[in-house]
């Protein structure tokens, strides 16, 4: 790759290194340049600009991270579309992210330009939240250097994979001293099921007894007989010694104890053993607590799937000293922001509803419904709606007003979300913020897409919600061919009050003037985002390209 001051007569199909804001237009950093970007530059007296050029065998940064994403993501886990070199990695569901630590330094040891940053190994993470994200620092990578990481990347299979939980069945075997508190029991029961249902697990029986061996292996007995496919004992008194009256428990009731000890503080004092092919683990005193402990790493192993043994609890050192952790990150138990923009928006996918405008009368379609009208062998916005719900927009909601029922029979096996408009006829603002009011809270952004923009790509969508970060200041998404700004438009729900106070039959798209800083753009390589059918001739002309 050629970086550096590039003379305009050569800048043509260059990367723009640094954004430049012009009379007529803005060139943002990581633009192509095109022969009128340049003829622009030229005008406004730039004889030359910083900027790449792409040299045989280069791969452009967004390739070379779909590239290596695609083939380091392994099973339980999505891939976001690279947008500016970068592309996120996400859990599919709740579980245990697994991966070789030595095999990730290889990964990033083969060229400084190729980056990827993992969550710790064996982390328990959430449905939607990011494990990783890589990043193609340059603008473009040689293709060998490509070559050689993807390989490292993919091998015999993929380098990171997400064990997700299995629904598990629990008992919970407590022991009572003479001085032991009921509440205190209570408390343990109640903390203990807040820790499994984070992990689509249930406590299917309790047994409380006294703190001896004979009663603790008959409660250990009774629970297995009760379908627990996993047994925990919080003993009255911590376990001090292989020779406790815990482990001799185990042992009683045809066990075997094959750890004592672990190398994590809070949680030295666990002890895991087997009865069987059922696990049974021996509480540390801490465990009553819901601050991160030992025994949480053990359990969220246990409950993936992931073999827990002498060896795997040897070497939880690493990391293992969590006196300073105030809490343990419960799952659902954080909120995020108002705004979308909270702590954990950057730390899992982002949520992003659609909502397709399919309300208007098409008045300058005659007598015609142009969303009905026949395309290609559907409905024109059977294609809007198809391409949405092929798409990483986490729900689809279609704004119904004229031919209502029409429209909805034409959307059914699509089993999208409805919200109709009582007021289609005074414009297109009023089902903009039909559709805003049904999206629900717990979005981060709506992506707007006109029913009559058949030719908008489920890539282009997705491309549009990869590029979505408000934390960086990518808070409203909009494509662009050729430099103008087409649909549909994403906006972050920071945005949702000032859209719902526009009247008239227009969107939102004043917005993306009122606030250029917070506006990224993604060109796109087709005429889709510029092409709206609203007229017979737009109709007829689309039919007889055969676009």
């Amino acid at each position: 790759m050629i970086f550096g001051d590039t003379p305009l007569d050569e800048a043509e199909g260059a990367v723009l290194a640094h954004s430049h804001r012009l009379e007529k237009r803005s060139l943002k950093k990581g633009r192509v340049l095109e022969a009128d970007d340049v003829a622009a530059l030229r005008e406004a007296g730039f004889a030359s600009v910083i900027a790449a050029r792409l040299e045989a065998g280069d791969v452009a940064e967004d390739a070379a991270a779909d590239r290596l994403a695609a083939a380091l993501a392994g099973d339980g886990t999505t891939v976001s579309a690279a947008f500016t070199g970068r592309a996120n990695l996400y859990a599919k569901t709740a579980g245990v992210v697994l991966y070789d630590p030595v095999r990730l330094d290889a990964f990033n040891l083969v060229d400084e330009a190729i980056t990827l940053a993992l969550v710790p190994p064996y982390q328990a993470v959430e449905e939607g939240q990011m494990i990783g994200t890589l990043k193609i620092i340059s603008f473009a990578v040689a293709g060998d250097r490509v070559l050689l990481t993807e390989e490292i990347g993919r091998r015999e299979q993929p380098m990171v994979r997400l064990q997700p939980y299995r629904s598990t069945a629990v008992g919970l075997v407590q022991s009572r001293l003479s001085g032991t508190k009921e509440s205190v029991l209570d408390s343990t029961m109640e903390v203990t099921r807040a820790r499994l249902h984070g992990m689509a697990s249930e406590i299917c029986h309790e047994v409380r007894c006294d703190h001896t061996t004979e009663a603790l292996a008959k409660a250990i007995d009774e629970t297995m007989n009760k379908g627990a496919r996993l047994v925990l004992v919080s003993g009255a008194s911590a376990v001090v010694d292989r020779r406790d009256v815990v482990p001799a428990a185990i042992e009683q009731a045809g066990g075997i104890v094959e750890h004592f000890g672990m190398p994590v503080d809070p949680g030295n004092l666990m002890l895991i053993g087997r009865i069987g092919d059922i696990p049974v683990v021996g509480l540390p005193g801490c465990a009553r607590s819901p601050k991160l402990n030992g025994f949480d790493w053990v359990l969220q192993r246990l409950i993936a799937g992931v073999p827990v043994g002498r060896a795997e609890i040897g070497r939880m050192g690493v990391g293992g000293l969590l006196k300073d952790i105030p809490t343990r990150p419960m799952p659902r138990s954080r909120r995020r922001s108002s705004n979308g923009e909270g702590d954990t928006a950057s730390a899992r996918a982002p949520k992003i509803a659609a909502i397709v405008l399919a309300a208007g009368q098409s008045r300058r379609m005659g007598s015609e419904n142009k969303l009905l009208a026949e395309l290609g062998g559907k409905p024109m916005v059977r294609h809007v709606a198809e391409a949405v719900a092929a798409s990483k927009a986490s729900s689809m909601t279609v704004v119904l007003g004229h031919e209502a029922d029409t429209v909805r029979a034409t959307l059914a096996d699509l089993k999208p979300s409805y919200a109709y408009n009582p007021d289609y006829a005074e414009g297109l603002s009023t089902s903009m913020k039909t559709g805003l009011a049904a999206v629900g809270e717990e979005v981060d952004g709506v992506v707007i897409c006109l029913g009559d923009m058949p030719m908008v790509s489920t890539a282009i969508i997705d491309r549009m919600i990869a590029a979505f970060d408000p934390v960086e200041g990518r808070a409203i998404v909009v494509p662009t061919r050729r430099g103008k700004r087409g649909n549909p438009v994403l906006f972050a729900k920071r945005f949702f009050e000032e859209m719902a106070r526009v009247s008239g039959d227009v969107g939102a798209r004043h917005l993306i003037g009122n606030h250029e800083d917070l506006a990224v753009e993604i060109e796109v390589d087709d005429e889709s985002v510029l092409t709206d059918i609203d007229t017979p001739e737009a109709l007829a002309k689309i039919r007889g390209t055969g676009s």
